[in-house]
């Protein structure tokens, strides 16, 4: 059966032909050597070119990483050896190395020495801390040594590849070979080890299109790899992975399976002959590079292959050794934060005859299954004894211990607990994965079809594409996950159940009913678990999330790739594991989940016993989770946080509630959110209370301006003195009627000529009062305006209806400290809009009688159209551009029931106009 391996390309990228390829150890970088003589180095995250280094003009045949250094080596056709510096791109060292081409360098894994051979059939040693002195050179070969590469397991030894058609096997400090293998029909171009476990191999490729594996301790060839049609230039055993990789002058990379050695994959991306190929120890990232470019591909899953009981022991597979820790002798001895790695004391459990590709126990936690290289093996948890095995590309558990394999896309076979098989099924589409659980599940690429595990009878297919599947232990509720998103479905067994025990015909879609959609939730799930009726996963932002009814909270951002290993309720905790075998624990309350379970429900008289078991830190998250299901009274109960508490009351209109928090909090944003809403909701009185408390002044002349509150706005007036808001004192004052401390407001701020104009309007006798301070005060900037400015006393004949004025200010006068309630506003709203200057003197040209008081009460002051300056005071003003030539008077009608003031949006500036208050 073969490997199931996961192929992806991560990285293209054209160039001219790659002679070398390396990886960075911590920088996700690639290395790549040039037959033009250029080095570069390329980022695999960005997809961009990092560095480029100018080597010479000839070919460089190797390149290699020196990152305990940040140095990159690099050896040449024209003999040289040059070390860089891939941080500054300083040139280090230049050295003359060897007296024809350098084929290969290779760097020491711990002590400063490198490597070179060449085509003059010598390797030479090189110390860097002896300023790269040759302290030994190797000879023995009769032909060019294309390739020297150090033992991963004993570093003082190394191999080396030539094409006498010999793999010669050198000790570091001895300048004769340990042994000769006489390897191949041709020239030797490649050789690497095998790092894995305790087999002391060696593979190497050659120009007789074959590569070999090698036992260099009984000096025999173990196998032949043959399928290539041309020359095999490069071959790695990969590090983390159960395989060999081959590539050839043919333009194909072949992957073998290093156990069984059978090709599982032959790769062919276009880019016309293979040259070289690299990797690195605990990645499964691969670069091949060709005649016109660079390939990286990832391969294999990264994610653990590991198990956890209910119980809390763990299982994991590193490689074919098997090991195991226990959760809960950790946690009982020490407190272990959110996110923190576990200090777990790992135990050898034993080794696996296949490599595993996946591993899981059973429900009950006595049994573990191995599955992996089309086989399966079911071990006992405890003492890791073989109790079955058998052909299996998948296999799956039932929530009652039977299991069920997939020997192919064609054929599916269950087993009983006692591991014995019961029945074979061959399904009517391709199947391409099985789920256990509740029911067994067989999928093809557009659709997954459910069968009860007694008889195999078909109880529902539904057309979704599914990447996994995930069962409650309850066996009601499953989680289907596609590419995008996710879908929460209920089982209804009991109408599955009548409907079989029925005798009715089941046709190809099944039971109709059997599911019911629940929930669709637009997030990729990665890995994924129930805990009663929630469903705890990570999605693929890497974010632990878990969803209740079909509301998802996030647990904790991850800060790296972490895989869901089970939850331990004893402890309230859920564990995950990292692809370096990290096991971190985040806290999740049982308590939190029942509750929100119960709510879903609908049974909240159980939801409310439960709710005291909840910690109080916790009640927050509870009160959202209310406030989502709308049931926002609740949540009001429920709440801890008096900002929270605060906008639920408001929510609900409980204006005493949040009254009571803003009280603690004494917080002026939410007074005067309370207060306005106060307002609109007619408490009158609260909502004066609360503009105070916040300090609001426009709020409270709104209010008391609306209410016809004199003795208010009296209090107003004087509280916006002292806060120094001018602006709202001045209109408490105009709409009292208090015109001569309007004046004084006005002068105070410095205001002269809005005062000048404000008398003119409503105060004449004033006016020769204040042209007089106008006069002094304009004096200082331009004598010249300040002579034009005319005083009524002095030139009565430049003011119209001057003595008209002063009359109706005399009558009006009497009635500024009367004020009426708002209520009557009513009656004095369809008054006519005659001036008070016309209606006088209208009166005085009917000989009628003079305006009585009465009728002057509600016009509090209003005057005639605007100020008049004469021609000499314009143009001196606009001479010279003074402030004062800017104001202007409006004209205030008779009917307004008061004047008003607008400051043009700017208290501190205090830029007086006025306009009238209707």
């Amino acid at each position: 059966m073969p490997l199931r391996l996961e192929i992806k390309r991560k990285l293209a990228q054209r160039s001219e032909r790659v002679k070398s390829v390396d990886l960075h150890p911590t920088e996700p970088w690639l290395l790549a050597s040039l037959y033009s003589g250029t080095v570069c180095i390329w980022n695999y995250q960005s997809q961009t070119m990092a560095k480029s280094f100018e080597v010479t003009e000839l070919p460089v045949r190797s390149a290699k990483f020196i990152a305990r250094k940040q140095w990159v080596v690099a050896g040449a056709d024209d003999m040289f050896i040059r070390v860089y510096n891939y941080n500054t791109m300083d040139k280090v060292k230049v050295f003359e190395a060897h007296t024809d081409y350098i084929r290969c360098v290779a760097v020491h894994p711990t002590l400063p020495y490198v490597l070179s051979s060449s085509d003059d059939m010598l390797i030479k040693l090189w110390d860097w801390e002896k300023g790269w002195v040759c302290t030994q050179i190797f000879e023995g070969h009769s032909h060019y040594v294309m390739q020297v590469t150090f033992n991963p397991k004993d570093t003082n030894t190394f191999a080396s590849a030539s094409l006498d058609r010999t793999i010669k096997i050198w000790n570091l400090g001895s300048p004769d070979p340990n042994f000769t293998l006489d390897a191949h029909q041709k020239g030797v171009n490649c050789v690497d080890y095998f790092t894995g476990g305790d087999k002391p191999y060696l593979i190497t490729g050659s120009d007789d299109h074959t590569a070999k594996v090698w036992d260099y301790q009984t000096k025999s060839c173990v196998q032949t790899l043959e399928g290539h049609t041309h020359n095999v230039s490069a071959v790695c055993f990969h590090p983390e992975l159960p395989i060999i990789i081959t590539g050839s002058e043919d333009g194909t990379v072949r992957i073998w399976h290093s156990t069984t050695y059978r090709l599982e994959n032959t790769l062919n991306y276009g880019l016309e002959r293979v040259w070289a190929i690299g990797y690195m120890k605990g990645s499964r990232r691969v670069v091949i590079g060709y005649d016109e470019g660079t390939i990286m591909v990832k391969l294999g899953r990264e994610e653990p292959v590991a198990s956890m009981d209910n119980s809390g022991k763990i299982i994991w597979a590193k490689h074919n050794e098997i090991q195991t820790v226990n959760i809960k002798s950790v946690v009982a001895d020490l407190e272990v934060a959110d996110g923190e790695r576990l200090p777990l004391a790992v135990k050898e459990l034993g080794t696996c005859d296949l490599y595993p590709q996946s591993l899981k126990h059973n429900p009950n936690g006595r049994f573990v299954v191995v599955c992996g290289d089309g086989e399966y093996i079911i071990y006992t948890a405890l003492a890791w004894r073989n109790r079955s095995f058998g052909s299996a590309l998948e296999f799956a558990w039932s929530t009652e211990g039977e299991y069920a394999v997939r020997e192919s896309t064609s054929k599916i076979k269950i087993f009983s607990k006692t591991f014995q098989e019961k029945r074979s099924v061959r399904p009517t589409f391709s199947a391409e994965h099985i789920y256990g659980g509740a029911l067994l599940a067989m999928c093809s690429n557009d659709f997954i079809c459910f069968y009860d595990w007694a008889e195999c009878r078909m109880i529902r297919r539904i057309d979704v594409n599914v990447k996994n599947l995930h069962w409650a232990d309850s066996g009601d509720l499953v989680a289907i996950a596609s590419d995008t998103s996710f879908y929460i479905l209920k089982y209804n067994r009991d109408v599955v159940s009548s409907y079989l025990d029925s005798g009715r015909p089941v046709d190809e879609q099944g039971v109709e009913d059997a599911f019911e959609l629940l929930h669709e939730v637009n997030e990729r799930v990665r890995t994924g678990i129930w805990v009663g009726d929630c469903f705890i996963y990570n999605n693929s932002s890497w974010r632990l999330n878990y969803c209740v009814g079909g509301e998802v909270t996030t647990m904790f951002h991850l800060d790296r790739p972490m895989y869901l290993l089970g939850y331990l309720a004893s402890q309230s905790r859920v564990y995950l594991i990292d692809k370096e075998f990290n096991v971190m624990g985040y806290t999740l309350l049982v308590s939190l989940i029942e509750y929100k379970t119960l709510v879903m429900r609908g049974d909240l008289e159980r939801a409310s016993e439960v709710l005291p078991s909840i910690p109080k830190e916790h009640h927050n998250s509870v009160a959202r989770f209310l406030e989502s299901r709308g049931m926002i009274e609740d949540a009001l109960e429920v709440a801890t946080d008096p900002d929270y508490r605060f906008e639920l009351a408001i929510q609900l209109g409980r204006l005493e509630v949040a009254k009571g928090i803003a009280s603690e909090v004494q917080s002026e944003s939410k007074w005067k959110q309370l207060g306005e809403l106060a307002m609109s909701s007619g408490k009158l009185d609260m909502a004066e209370e609360c503009l105070k408390r916040a300090m609001d002044l426009s709020g409270l002349l709104l209010l008391y301006s609306s209410l016809g509150d004199a003795e208010g706005i009296s209090q107003l007036a004087s509280l916006a003195k002292e806060q120094g808001k001018n602006n709202v004192a001045f209109l408490c004052l105009f709409m009292l009627g208090k015109l001569e401390e309007c004046l004084e407001l006005l002068l105070e701020s410095n205001r002269i000529p809005e005062a000048a104009l404000m008398a003119r309007s409503y105060l004449p006798s004033k006016v020769s009062e204040i042209v007089a301070i106008w006069r002094k005060d304009l004096n200082k900037v331009n004598p010249k305006a300040a002579e034009s400015l005319a005083d009524p006393e002095e030139y009565p004949n430049l003011f119209e209806d001057w003595q008209v004025a002063l009359s109706v200010e005399s009558k009006v006068t009497e009635s500024r400290g009367v004020y009426p309630p708002a209520e009557e506003y009513i009656n004095h709203a369809d008054r006519s809009h005659l001036t008070l200057v016309e209606a006088f003197r209208n009166m005085q040209v009917d000989d009628e009688e003079p305006l009585e008081n009465g009728d002057a009460d509600h016009e509090n002051g209003e005057e005639q159209n605007a100020e008049e300056l004469n021609a000499e005071e314009l143009d001196a003003e606009e001479q010279n551009g003074e402030e004062e030539s800017q104001e202007e008077a409006v004209v205030v009608d008779a009917d307004s029931t008061d004047g008003a003031v607008l400051v043009n949006g700017n208290e501190a500036e205090q830029e007086w106009v006025l306009t009238p208050h209707q």
